[in-house]
């Protein structure tokens, strides 16, 4: 990678300089606003190949038709400088970090890493109800699984009375299992836990679809009312506390309406590796 790539983004020659030539620099305005957002956060501008790679995720979710429009509330918890810049939120308010989490929990080209022990999760200030009972959504891309115990929730809410939830999970390590405004758990059994997008989305009152280890499938079970419970990041917001808080790295979390998952996970995918390839 040339020096020039290693510029902040906002360095008056990141562009080039004259006589030796030049590099792209962002230019959807989303992105440059976000990328502003996180250098201000930050204290100082990203590296011209983690711009680039922002504004072409952007460009992305906005060519397929509805995708950035369905994204309510999200982070792209990887590619910032700091844990600060990486809680700049892409879409929607910021989520509030509990926990005390500290430098060590957070890579650049990885993400976050929860820690049960320590309670680290967030609130992503997004209540389940501000989307439609069948028109909703929750994601997150793991740049590394859970490691140990029994009973984890990646993102989303669980209310016991009336019993309804909306929430992504881990059981027993060797399962996940997803839940879209409904009163009971469904699992989906794997041979081990992965990497990538794990997601939930609903569009009708009778069935969702999930998504996990690049595969999708689609799950009857009726809709219920929403909690209106906040939705939480490295656990599951259990009746206004944080419960099965995960030890999982995420490098990206969205909710909002239905979305297309596959779509989402190509995007998101293409982003996680062109950061890495970017630092």
């Amino acid at each position: 990678m040339s020096l020039a790539a290693k510029l902040p983004y906002d360095h008056p020659y990141a562009g080039g300089y004259p006589g030796i030539g030049s590099q792209p620099l962002p230019t959807d305005a989303d992105a440059i606003d976000y990328l502003s957002r996180m250098a201000t956060a930050d204290g100082a501008g990203v590296e011209v190949g983690v711009a680039t790679a922002v504004d072409a995720f952007f460009r992305g979710l906005k060519a397929t038709p509805g995708l950035f429009d369905a994204i309510k509330a999200s982070c792209v918890l990887c590619g910032a400088r700091t844990i600060t810049g990486a809680l700049v939120p892409l879409a929607g308010d910021a989520p509030t970090a509990y926990g005390g989490w500290a430098s060590g929990d957070f890579g650049r080209a990885t993400g976050l890493t929860g820690d049960p022990t320590a309670s680290l999760y967030l609130d992503s200030n997004r209540a389940n109800d501000a989307d439609p009972q069948d028109d909703a959504h929750l994601s997150v891309y793991l740049t590394s699984p859970v490691t140990s115990g029994s009973v984890y929730g990646l993102i989303g809410t669980g209310q016991s009375t009336p019993l309804a939830s909306h929430t992504v999970g881990v059981n027993s390590i060797d399962s996940t299992f997803f839940r879209s405004n409904a009163p009971t758990s469904l699992d989906i059994v794997s041979t081990g836990q992965s990497t990538g997008l794990y997601g939930v989305t609903r569009n009708s009152a009778s069935l969702f679809s999930v998504r996990v280890q690049g595969s999708s499938s689609s799950l009857a079970e009726t809709s219920v009312t929403p909690a209106s419970l906040n939705s939480y990041v490295f656990a599951r917001n259990i009746n206004g506390t944080a419960g099965n808080l995960a030890d999982a790295t995420i490098a990206f979390y969205s909710i909002g309406t239905s979305i297309d998952l596959a779509k989402l996970d190509s995007h998101i995918t293409a982003y996680v590796t062109a950061i890495g390839a970017a630092l």
